[in-house]
């Protein structure tokens, strides 16, 4: 007599709401990699004629990997407007929130900056403001030297084209939205399909934009404006509209799709840790970022650096979620115990401080022992990333957390 035949159960698909334990630690992972290049760029192990410092060039992809987890995050609720034909996100409650989150942190960590490193600036009203309103790097003459701005807080420039972003993503959205819906399809396949040919289209003005560095005559600090870097964001989105589909089609392309991404997510980690060896080479640009880039690595940067951000990310954001709530199988767990394990979503939970902090306190440690370039990263990386955590800690609960329990407040009013 055979046993009856188990019932059927909702099929496995990604989470396309909430919190998601590993994409923690994916940001844990980003922030880390970038403080590990900041360390061994000012120690000048990255620069070393001896050994294998060059590779530690590769903690740069910590950049792409942030702007791919915000492109999959913040669009995603667009993404599920078109597909499901519910409203899209209200522009001024998404700005207001956006600013909560990133501005009053990063304004305690101007106030210490200034306070320690510039305040022979303070009296210069317009770079001033500049800096605190993310737009100093289309300042035309400004008072630091670097193309990424002043050296104590160079890693911002990247925060800078991420607010770029945030405040034209509405308007993205919108006419991605258009142009999925202007062949009067209504099926998610068609929709999804064509927001996928629009992020093609999106992502293809990086590496246009990219040809405008070389013309002659150029603004030297174009390199680090926000068409630069849409690429990477448009790889997030483009995850973003798989979880979509794959949630409102979960017998579809799509979903087959993230199940078989997610279940290979060794071999998408061992590609992503090949393209970290490949970007951290001077295939993808200089070591140094003082020198002057190329054409042809400047492009193949755009393109390793994004691809190792989504082949590292893309696990994560896929894996599959059961009806009632945990991950789907294995993959899914094995998955969550490497990068939602209660380190890393702590980690993950104070990245946005990890990245703040970092240079400020890495060169005033060097400035301060006298000991620019001449650095021990096996040496120097234990005690300043202790420093960074203490940092990034000590801002999540006293300016982060109270900020983003007033947002949660603001959006349920909404």
């Amino acid at each position: 007599m055979h046993s009856p035949a188990p019932t059927t159960t909702r099929s496995a698909v990604p989470q396309v709401s909430g919190h998601q334990d590993a994409l923690d630690g994916v940001r844990a992972v980003a922030a880390l990699a970038v403080l590990v290049f900041h360390v061994a760029s000012n120690a000048g192990a990255i620069k070393a004629p001896d050994g294998a410092g060059w590779l530690y060039n590769g903690g740069q992809v910590g950049v792409a990997v942030f702007f791919v987890l915000s492109g999959l995050l913040l669009y995603r609720p667009w993404a599920a407007a078109v597909l499901t034909g519910r409203s899209a996100p209200r522009t001024g409650t998404y700005l207001l929130k956006r600013a909560l989150r990133i501005l009053p942190a990063y304004w305690a960590m101007l106030a210490v900056f200034f306070a320690v490193a510039a305040r022979e600036h303070l009296a210069d009203p317009a770079s001033w403001a500049a800096i605190t309103t993310l737009t100093h790097p289309y300042v035309p003459d400004p008072w630091w030297s670097g193309d990424l701005g002043p050296h104590h807080i160079g890693q911002i420039w990247s925060l800078a084209v991420e607010a770029a972003w945030y405040v034209l993503l509405p308007l993205t959205a919108a006419l991605l939205a258009w142009y999925a819906r202007r062949t009067g399809a209504t099926d998610p396949a068609t929709l999804a399909r064509r927001l996928l040919y629009g992020l093609g289209g999106y992502a293809s003005v990086s590496f246009l934009y990219t040809v405008v560095l070389f013309v002659p005559e150029h603004h030297r600090r174009i390199g680090v404006w926000p068409p630069r870097y849409f690429a990477w964001f448009a790889l997030g989105m483009a995850l973003a509209v798989l979880t979509v589909w794959a949630r409102v089609d979960e017998r579809g392309p799509a979903a087959a799709l993230c199940r078989r991404v997610a279940d290979s997510w060794g071999a998408c980690w061992a590609a992503a840790g090949l393209l970290l060896v490949v970007a951290a080479t001077p295939a993808t640009g200089p070591l140094f970022l003082g020198e002057q880039p190329q054409f042809w690595p400047s492009q193949f940067h755009l393109l390793v650096n994004g691809l190792c951000a989504l082949a590292f990310v893309a696990p994560a954001a896929l894996a599959p979620v059961r009806a009632g709530g945990g991950m789907g199988g294995g993959t899914g767990d094995m998955v969550r115990t490497l990068l939602g394990n209660p380190v890393m979503r702590f980690l993950g939970r104070i990245s946005y401080g990890l990245f703040l902090w970092q240079m400020l306190i890495i060169v005033v440690w060097f400035e301060e022992s006298d000991r620019m370039g001449r650095g021990s990263v096996a040496t120097d990386l234990p005690l300043l990333l202790a420093a960074t955590i203490a940092a990034a800690t000590a801002g999540y609960y006293l300016v982060e957390k109270p900020f983003q329990l007033l947002a949660r407040r603001l959006g349920r009013a909404s």
